[in-house]
């Protein structure tokens, strides 16, 4: 099969947008759709505030938007597009039909792919046409930095376009999980949905605010999880003889009552807390300024982690 140089991005707040920024990065042709043409501006903004870290990472040295087109229909944005990244809201029923919709203007081989993060694609593909060309690419935030994307196939999902997607985030400097079979929640976001349930719980009884918690991650685990992840870090924590000594450790502290994995509701006083708590932590910057300060550490993080990583993975 050809190339994927032609991509359609159905929706563009902030993943949908992520994407086109990514894609506009590594020279594809991008058509985007969303229903209000007022909505143009914000996205034009956006891929200028996002250009200086895009460039530095990816080594670009212009943005070229003529590459770029914005249609308020779909029909026409769909047109001749060799993978579609639809950027939706989380809702069965919207998704369900909008990829019928989808699967009958996009070329028959055409890759459809949703962001979803979470949704099993058998059921929201249960109604799109050649259902063995549809799948999950579920990518991080923010999605022209981060380089995980994982890819879930449905019940129909052919490997041939599997693969063919796999190779397409790959030219777009992505790194793809490819999940074995479709489950709610996919992988890392039932990884980071653990820790903030635990999260809630421990705020709501009081315990910590949402600073204290950030801190027990931020100089903690998550400077070892960037470079290693959680299991490679406990196969060290077994000293010599690796994870089966930490498992013979540390294994029995799995039957203590540490944790409490379902979810505490959802009440106004913990609401409140985690509102305030994370008010507090900003210190009066907007949004977009953490944003940016952000965006800035993690060029600076995975420029420093690919040094790294080569040592351990090759």
């Amino acid at each position: 099969m050809s190339q994927i140089k032609k991509i359609a991005v159905i929706g563009t707040g902030v993943i949908g947008a992520g994407w086109i920024i990514r894609c506009l990065a590594h020279n594809k042709i991008v058509n985007a759709y969303d229903k209000d043409i007022k909505l143009k501006k914000n996205l034009i903004a956006e891929i200028k505030r996002t250009w200086p870290p895009v460039k530095k990472l990816f080594n670009k040295k212009k943005l070229n938007l003529k590459n770029f087109k914005y249609f308020t229909s779909i029909e026409e944005a769909l047109k001749d597009a060799d993978l579609i990244q639809e950027c939706a809201s989380e809702n069965y029923a919207l998704k369900t039909k909008l990829m019928n919709t989808i699967g009958k203007y996009a070329k028959p081989n055409a890759i459809i792919s949703s962001s979803s993060s979470g949704l099993l694609p058998t059921k929201i593909y249960s109604k799109c046409k050649n259902p063995e060309r549809t799948m999950i690419g579920h990518p991080f935030n923010p999605v022209y930095l981060l380089p995980a994307v994982e890819i879930v196939p449905g019940k129909k999902t052919s490997k041939k376009y599997l693969e063919r997607a796999k190779k397409f985030y790959n030219s777009i400097s992505m790194n793809p999980i490819m999940v074995k079979h479709e489950l709610p929640g996919y992988l890392s976001d039932r990884l980071q949905e653990a820790l903030w349930r635990e999260g809630l719980h421990i705020i709501k009884e009081g315990h910590a605010t949402t600073e204290d918690l950030d801190r027990a991650i931020e100089d903690g685990p998550g400077l070892r999880w960037s470079l290693m992840g959680t299991f490679l870090t406990f196969h060290l924590a077994g000293g010599k003889a690796g994870m089966r000594h930490m498992l013979e450790q540390f294994g029995p502290a799995l039957k203590l009552p540490w944790t409490k994995l379902k979810a505490p509701t959802l009440s106004k006083n913990l609401i409140d807390r985690l509102v305030q708590g994370t008010k507090k932590q900003s210190k009066g910057k907007s949004v977009t300024k953490i944003s940016n300060i952000r965006d800035e550490y993690l060029v600076e993080l995975q420029k420093l982690r690919k040094k790294y990583e080569n040592k351990i993975r090759k």
